[in-house]
């Protein structure tokens, strides 16, 4: 199973969280932008339902699979303050 972390960071005047690469929309507060990480962090960790998915690779390739609802990472939302 994998990890998905959720990093609090200061960006544009303000604090937003971090996923990978991807940075969240920009909080006013330190707290504000924590308790949005930690909001999503649980959302991501909620099973949905099983039901087929179809999309495209980076070499453009489009795939059809089933995507198993009860398959969710964990999570793990990091302070960088």
């Amino acid at each position: 199973m994998s990890t998905v972390r959720y990093e609090v960071v200061e960006h544009d005047g303000g604090w937003a969280y971090k996923v990978g690469d991807v940075i969240s929309e920009t909080h006013p507060t330190h707290e504000a932008a924590l308790k949005a990480a930690t909001d999503a962090a649980a959302r991501q960790t909620v099973a949905g339902s099983t039901d087929g998915i179809v999309y495209q690779d980076r070499e453009g390739q489009w795939h059809e699979e089933l995507a198993d609802g009860h398959d969710r990472p964990s999570t793990k939302v990091v302070d960088g303050h």
